[in-house]
């Protein structure tokens, strides 16, 4: 039952992730906790995260924008390390706490922080005053520090990516396309982290449900790159907006 369901799951997340450029590990990570402890979950889901993005560099990487990747791409990879280690030193004290189904929920200053600033973006793409709004490329630079540092902390660089890359007013394959090279090459640093620091991990366990996985992501994805020629940019603008409200919503409730 348990990959079926998985298997749908990774089927739907692909197909919508495949346009905002995120989302397919927001997704697919608590369904993944409801069959495994964390590790394994976290683990399963990145190896499906990492295929997946390397079937979309075959049919769509070509498309990316290569000043992006260098001025944006190299430092956010860069500062994701730093964000990753600062984890470790920065201070994740409790903002404030609830209760939600029976659980206590416990929202930092740091999960705060991010979501008001995932906010902000959405809302400069919801609202029709700022929707002419557009990023200068001389902020590339500084928006990869931003995204790749916080994205460390949080684990959720690909809304900061995709909230700074749509501003860039970027033809929508490009968009796609440059976000998805830019994913490939963080996918490729943390799954070295997982599997050095995962003990007990016997692959040869989850190769059915992971093989399933994979092959239900890459038809979602493909799907989604045959309907991009219906799909408009400002769909796209659209459906990032919503989903890093979503992100942030989340961060807020204290589940991310």
């Amino acid at each position: 039952m348990e990959i079926l369901i998985i298997s749908i799951v990774a089927f739907l997340a692909a197909l919508l992730t495949f346009f905002s450029g995120f989302g397919l590990g927001t997704i697919l990570t608590p369904v993944m906790l409801i069959f495994f402890p964390p590790e394994i979950a976290i683990s399963l889901t990145g190896i499906v995260h990492f295929c997946n993005n390397i079937f979309k560099l075959t049919i769509i990487g070509k498309e990316f924008n290569k000043e992006v990747l260098i001025k944006f791409g190299i430092p956010a990879v860069l500062f994701a390390f730093v964000g990753s280690y600062a984890l470790f030193f920065i201070s994740n004290d409790t903002l404030f706490t609830y209760s939600l189904l029976g659980n206590n929920m416990n929202v930092s200053y740091l999960q705060f922080i991010i979501a008001i600033i995932l906010i902000a973006f959405a809302l400069i793409d919801l609202i029709p005053f700022f929707k002419k709004l557009k990023f200068n490329k001389s902020i590339l630079p500084m928006g990869g520090i931003l995204s790749g540092f916080f994205g460390g902390l949080t684990g959720n660089q690909g809304a900061l990516r995709s909230a700074f890359l749509i501003k860039m007013d970027l033809d929508k394959t490009v968009f796609i396309a440059t976000t998805v090279v830019i994913s490939f090459f963080v996918d490729l640093t943390r799954i070295g982290v997982y599997f050095s620091n995962i003990k007990d991990f016997d692959i040869s366990n989850y190769i059915v449900l992971g093989l399933a996985a994979i092959f239900s992501a890459v038809a979602g994805s493909f799907l989604g790159f045959k309907s991009l020629k219906k799909i408009t940019l400002n769909y796209i603008r659209n459906l990032v907006a919503i989903m890093i409200l979503l992100i942030a919503f989340l961060l807020l409730l204290g589940v991310l």
